[in-house]
């Protein structure tokens, strides 16, 4: 009976075993088959270069090594003064150019009915030239008549008197006659000069209404080129709107560099590498700290080609922070486009000849789910080494 109990014993315990040994063996076969995990992984996020925009003198910095900012807090203050007269100025362009839109605008109502009315008036006034000088052309024609016909009067009375001289001397005419005469031809001599002065004013006359007609055709042409002056005003108009936008837009420019004067915190992080302090002439693009951004981390983990077979994008993942001791859920959203040797600054070379097999790894993109609610605190930092296990199956 005494031997038969250690018998037992032994059996049991060797049962025991076994059954351990088929559970290990069960726990490996099914955690290589269902999951992959490597020690290889690190947290990463954003290093957000934060810089200056616009060139100033500090006046104000309000944020500390390793202070933690949230987003739009402000980082450091420029001297605005400047950036104030540029503002000022650019307004005062505005009003300037608005002014001169104004103007130009009610200027081509007014160009549009002006030239329409001196259309009309210029085809009144040319109509009127014509019938002037076709009437200072009769007159012309009048007075050469009345030459004509004083010249006549005055050949024939010249005549007479010649005629009546001899006959006064030999007493044939009375001195009453021969005085008629005389009177007669002084007249008729009288007539021709009047009759030729009247002509050169008729001329004068018709010399003067073609002069204005000349001057009413030239009206009507000018007066025709309405639309044109119209359209020139319009055109004006436009390049008085046009410099209202660009006067518009000086003054957007000069707003907005005079909201760069204040530098503020793009997304909330860490202060770190922080280089501005107070009197400090920056330039436009100068870095002034390394802002390290708490939100949309993510995991990059790298594991061995051999483990990749079955692993895909969208595949859970529980991962294990050293620094928490927490476990995070996230899923895989990309596997890298190369190994990590091919990606390093010396790959290496294998054309010599002694060649080595060695197993690569490929860096894997794995996201948060739910990272706010997870780390509410923050406690994440981009470098923390971490344990991703991806659910493969």
């Amino acid at each position: 009976m005494d031997m038969a109990q250690p018998q037992s014993r032994r059996k049991g315990l060797i049962a025991a075993v076994i059954v351990v040994v088929a559970l290990v063996a069960v726990g490996i076969w099914w955690h290589s088959t269902y999951s992959e995990n490597t020690d290889d992984a690190q947290v990463n996020g954003h290093l957000i270069q934060v810089s200056a925009r616009i060139s100033g003198q500090v006046a104000k910095v309000y944020v500390d090594e390793n202070q933690m900012v949230k987003a739009g807090d402000v980082i450091a203050e420029l001297d605005p003064a400047d950036y104030q007269v540029a503002v000022e100025n650019a307004e005062a362009a505005l009003a300037s150019a608005q002014a001169n839109a104004a103007a130009a605008n009610v200027n081509v109502p007014i160009t549009t009915v002006n030239t329409g009315s001196n259309l009309t008036s210029a085809g009144a006034n040319l109509s009127g030239s014509h019938a002037a000088v076709a009437q200072a052309q009769q007159q012309l024609e009048a007075a050469q008549a009345r030459v004509a016909q004083a010249k006549a009067n005055n050949i024939k009375a010249q005549a007479d008197l010649e005629r009546y001289k001899p006959l006064v001397e030999k007493d044939v005419i009375s001195k009453q006659q021969f005085d008629s005469a005389v009177a007669a031809a002084d007249a008729a001599k009288a007539a021709l000069s009047d009759a030729r002065h009247s002509e050169q004013a008729a001329g004068e006359g018709v010399k003067v209404a073609r002069e204005h007609e000349s001057q009413a055709q030239a009206g009507l042409k000018y007066a025709q080129t309405g639309p044109q002056q119209v359209a020139a005003q319009s055109a004006r108009a436009k390049q008085a709107q046009a410099q209202v936008a660009q006067a518009q837009a000086q003054l957007d420019q000069a707003k907005l560099n005079l909201s760069y004067t204040r530098i503020v915190a793009p997304t909330a992080g860490i202060i770190t590498r922080k280089s501005i302090e107070i009197n400090q002439n920056l330039a436009p693009g100068q870095n002034v700290l390394t802002l390290v951004s708490l939100e949309g981390l993510w995991v990059t983990a790298n594991f061995k080609e051999t483990q990749l077979r079955h692993m895909s994008a969208g595949q859970a993942v529980d991962i294990k922070v050293d620094s928490t001791g927490k476990t995070y859920h996230g899923k895989v959203t990309q596997i890298g486009g190369a190994t990590g040797s091919v990606l390093s600054l010396f790959p290496p070379e294998n054309a010599t000849g002694n060649y080595v097999k060695v197993v690569q790894r490929i860096p894997v993109r794995i996201d948060f789910d739910n990272l706010a609610g997870e780390d509410p605190k923050h406690e994440l930092r981009p470098g923390l080494s971490v344990e991703p296990k991806v659910h493969v199956k």
